[in-house]
């Protein structure tokens, strides 16, 4: 459908009128707790949302999905009239890193046009407004051309191990025309064009023990061994690729005065691109050791693909910045390192726009807010992308 600069304005003022309520509704499904794992939260957390979607005349099915002693993935679709295949995929998560308890502690405030709480920022307030934009909709007589299917999922805190079947299912089924996520935005409410993927790693070293006093000659220090591969992997940061590699954990040892017959460490992987996440493993996997004296192994693989910026994703992009232009808001993009449930999307060859949630700060952090007065502003950037894909 066209989306003029007057429907643009009309959703605007729509979002403006309905903040009250939208900021209520986020306010209520903060102060319900759902931390990873939490059966009990996320199906509360949940249970708001179903309520709130089976009360828009464009939801046709509201599908809640058990995760067994872990939560519920919440699968919403609307306008079932148009084409089940090339729909528009909206993609979020209702889990959060905030163990129970911390909204005693941080309670859901609002000081100076802000809103605090544990979930906030990411991304209870853009659960709530995914919902807003199909109450948008309705309320506006507005018909998007495709049909939309939401899929909020409960683990993507810790990897989406049942939620990216969940999704790729979808994906596959409808063969989405374009993704938008509704993760946190970039610094400066950026949308992001790109992510790294992820890898997660473990490297494990034998050497041989020796008494470091008496005999250190006859030992061979797997820690030394560990610690000249932790220099060797790290110096890969500096060949001005997109691969960052980080051995953020390391064990070993038994006693100061026994060299070291064992050690090991964790590996955090980022990189840009598939050949990159290509040439890691290949690295990793032949990894040698440099005293042939122990022996290296490494074990884990790759967690998420990377999202590329793509002719595609650009196209999307310049679509939300013309968008955001009707409103006189300058749109700006970023890639960064962290990874999302786009990454997954995006290796399917979706178009994937990520970060398209409301403005804030904090993630993760005890300080964790959104900006109030960004509501309208967004949420008439995706109801207008939505409707002009």
């Amino acid at each position: 459908m066209t989306v003029s600069s007057e429907l643009i304005l009309k959703l605007h003022n729509y979002f403006s009128d309905r903040q009250p309520q939208i900021e209520a509704f986020i306010a209520e499904l903060v102060s319900q707790e759902s931390p990873s794992g939490d059966h009990a939260g996320s199906r509360a957390v949940v249970d708001i949302l179903s309520r709130a979607a089976n009360k828009l005349r464009c939801v046709t099915q509201v599908e809640r999905v058990d995760v067994p002693d872990f939560g519920e993935h919440l699968v919403i679709r609307a306008f079932q009239n148009k084409p089940t295949s090339g729909r528009i995929m909206l993609v979020g998560h209702t889990d959060t890193v905030h163990a129970r308890g911390s909204l005693a502690l941080r309670p859901v405030r609002v000081e100076d046009n802000l809103m605090y709480g544990p979930g906030t920022f990411d991304m209870k307030a853009n659960c709530a407004l995914a919902l807003e934009v199909l109450r948008g909709f309705d309320e506006l007589g507005i018909t998007p051309d495709n049909g939309v299917t939401l899929v909020l999922t409960c683990d993507e805190e810790v990897g989406s191990y049942s939620g990216w079947p969940l999704m790729e299912t979808i994906a596959k089924n409808e063969n989405p025309k374009a993704a938008f996520v509704m993760e946190p935005p970039g610094s400066g409410g950026r949308v992001k064009t790109g992510r790294k993927g992820t890898g997660i790693f473990a490297i494990k070293v034998e050497g041989k023990a020796s008494h470091a006093g008496l005999d250190p000659e006859k030992g061979a220090s797997a820690i030394l061994e560990l610690a000249r591969q932790t220099e060797r992997l790290h110096a890969l940061n500096q060949a001005g690729s997109g691969i960052t590699i980080n051995v953020g954990v390391i064990r070993g040892g038994t006693r100061s005065n026994v060299v070291a017959a064992e050690a090991e460490g964790e590996i955090d992987v980022r990189f840009s691109t598939e050949a990159e996440s290509q040439e890691i493993e290949r690295i990793l996997t032949t990894l040698a050791p440099i005293d042939d004296r122990t022996k290296v192994f490494v074990s884990g693989g790759i967690n998420r693909p990377p999202l590329e910026r793509t002719a595609a994703v650009v196209e999307l992009y310049q679509k939300a910045r013309t968008i955001a232009g009707r409103i006189d808001f300058d749109l700006g993009e970023t890639q960064v390192g962290g990874a999302s449930d786009g990454n997954f999307l995006a290796a399917l060859g979706i178009p994937v726009l990520d970060g398209l949630g409301i403005n804030g700060d904090g993630a993760h952090a005890v300080h964790e807010h959104i900006e109030l007065d960004d509501i309208p502003r967004r949420g008439a950037l995706l109801a207008g992308l939505i409707a002009s894909v």
